[in-house]
């Protein structure tokens, strides 16, 4: 499965001077809605992405997506996999689990974010339905952005991956674009300023 070329079709990997969720900043930016907002192309994502998993072994009670980026990923795996699905939501900047959902001591959980960069988000998401007594077992996302070692890739971690090396982190394509801290950012010093296109800004 080519998934930059899914991606491109949509109109989705988009070019240009982008403040990312982490405040790096990148020419490139994927927007996984665009992708996802055909449900056939969602659907066959998350059949691929969910081939993976069960050919893995691993044991799965529930998928859990972060609001907003993992909202439809999320809900597509867990129909691929057959297992429940919930999601978190930030309440006053916190990540919360809420609407009636509840986590049972031991559950198996499968965090999915559409994209991962660093894996933040999911693991701030990870760390709620831990407080629940839910068990992580592993992380899914559509894309990698190069910072964590995913199954079957040769991508090393690196330093600010806050994904955990001894669950597995399961992906369809890795994605290694160049990334600038805003003080670095060259095209900061080209006189361009930096938009950002994602679920936490405009």
């Amino acid at each position: 499965m080519d998934v930059k070329k899914i991606y491109m079709d949509a109109d989705a990997l988009l070019e240009g001077h982008f403040k990312l969720s982490s405040g790096n900043h990148s020419q490139f930016y994927l927007q996984s809605a665009k992708v996802l907002e055909e449900p056939k192309t969602a659907k066959l994502l998350a059949e691929a992405l969910a081939k993976q998993i069960k050919e893995s072994g691993l044991e799965i009670d529930t998928v859990c997506a972060p609001a907003l980026g993992g909202l439809i990923a999320g809900f597509a795996l867990a129909t691929a996999l057959d297992v429940r699905y919930i999601f978190a939501e930030r309440v006053n900047g916190e990540m919360s689990i809420r609407r009636g959902f509840e986590v049972s001591k031991g559950e198996r959980v499968l965090m999915c974010e559409d994209i991962i960069t660093t894996g933040g988000s999911a693991m701030e998401a990870a760390a709620v339905v831990e407080s629940l007594g839910g068990t992580i077992v592993g992380v899914a996302a559509l894309a990698n952005r190069g910072f964590c070692h995913r199954e079957n890739s040769d991508i090393a971690t690196k330093p600010n991956c806050k994904l955990p090396q001894e669950i597995p982190f399961f992906a369809l394509a890795d994605f290694t674009f160049e990334m600038y801290s805003p003080e670095d950012c060259p095209l900061c010093k080209d006189g361009s300023e930096a938009i950002k296109p994602g679920s936490r800004g405009n």
